[in-house]
């Protein structure tokens, strides 16, 4: 569905922004996808990661499809209250096309919990009751789920550490380099670090610091939320950013944006292992030479899927009016990704494939599987 989306602007003036909301497949559940405010954002895009989102879903058996929604436009060059009538705009138009039932929206690029909580609320204002399951993402106090904020992250956290055993590395003695310093990857960096590692660099999109001995992250998180950059962390050193995924360690994490280890750079990387905090790092030419190489790459759809996990935790949560406490959760969150990522490891071993090819063709046919089980209607 595409509509348009009349903005009246805090000055008085009108302009138009264009939203889109994809649903890929509904074979094995309702449909679940992020919402994303970027200039980037169009309808390729959005049908794209709707797929995406279908098959991280069935590759870790929760029971949903796939959707993704997006609106073209840049949410910093716009006031709080311009964004609460775009989300509330947005939200009215494609009212039919979601619900707890139907299509499950989600923070992601450029939104956040107050944007779900908008969406919920203007849902429910359409139905007459308030809805709580009609979004997931949302505020503690609007029957968000403890654990939620930083489940992606240490969804990733459980892959790596799986990862590193798989290939024999003492995460005692590993070193990590994690691109990418915002939702995923400043989460993903102080847990590696409380599991024992030693990460030695992180970038945004400023920047990069790097200190071999290990960074002081507490310290790193303090200077971020001061200045907001990693630049000129006084605990390290500069670091070209895109030098980055090219570090000498055992574990890459790229948690940022898509495309970032490609055909010219994947000849030069060294780590041992990559885990894809973000969707869509490494572009096809580069699989294909870290794979040469013998560089282990966990795939985006098993290492970040643990946002779509806690997201179903939310939503079944808020069904059932009955919260779990966050010991709860994340016991939950991992042995889900365990069991994933056993799931493909023993798939890729048995049909010697790669981790990225054994977790597409899995998620593949479970879907196909549902939609073969469900038949033909009439």
């Amino acid at each position: 569905m595409t509509v348009s989306i009349p903005l009246r602007r805090d000055d008085g003036s009108v302009e138009v922004l264009m939203g889109h909301r994809v649903q890929h497949n509904l074979s094995r559940g309702p449909a679940k996808g992020g919402l994303r405010y970027s200039p980037h954002v169009n309808l390729d895009e959005v049908r794209a990661l709707a797929m995406w989102m279908t098959w991280k879903c069935a590759l870790v058996d929760v029971p949903y499809g796939g959707a993704k929604g997006g609106i073209a436009f840049d949410p910093h060059n716009y006031s709080e209250a311009e964004l609460e009538r775009v989300t509330r705009r947005y939200t009215s138009e494609i009212g039919t096309f979601i619900g707890p039932e139907r299509d499950i929206p989600a923070p992601d690029i450029g939104t956040d919990e107050q944007t779900m909580a908008w969406m919920m609320d203007t849902y429910s204002v359409g139905r007459g009751h308030t809805v709580l399951g009609s979004t997931t993402g949302k505020p503690l106090r609007l029957g968000g789920s403890l654990g939620r904020s930083s489940s992606t992250s240490r969804g990733v956290v459980h892959i790596a550490l799986a990862a590193l055993r798989h290939r024999g590395i003492d995460r005692a003695t590993a070193t990590a380099a994690v691109q990418g310093f915002g939702k995923v990857g400043r989460s993903a960096a102080r847990f590696l670090a409380e599991a024992g590692l030693r990460v030695v660099a992180v970038s945004d999109q400023f920047g990069a610091t790097v200190c071999r001995e290990g960074l002081a992250l507490e310290l790193l998180e303090k200077h971020v939320d001061a200045t907001g950059s990693v630049v000129g962390f006084a605990g390290g050193e500069e670091l070209d950013p895109d030098g980055l995924v090219l570090l000498d360690v055992d574990l890459l994490v790229p948690a940022a944006i898509e495309g970032v280890i490609d055909l010219d750079n994947a000849p030069l990387v060294q780590a041992s292992v990559i885990v894809e905090g973000a969707n869509g790092p490494t572009t096809p030419d580069a699989d294909r030479i870290l794979e040469a190489h013998g560089v282990l790459v966990v795939p985006d759809i098993l290492a970040n899927a643990g946002g779509v996990i806690v997201s179903y935790f939310e939503w079944v949560q808020a069904n059932q009016a009955y919260w779990w406490t966050e010991k709860e959760v994340q016991a939950r969150l991992a042995e889900r990704m365990e069991c994933a990522w056993d799931f493909v490891l023993r798939y890729a071993d048995a049909h010697s494939l790669s981790l990225r090819t054994a977790a597409t063709c899995l998620a593949v046919a479970r879907v196909a599987e549902a939609h073969r089980l469900r038949g033909r209607y009439p």
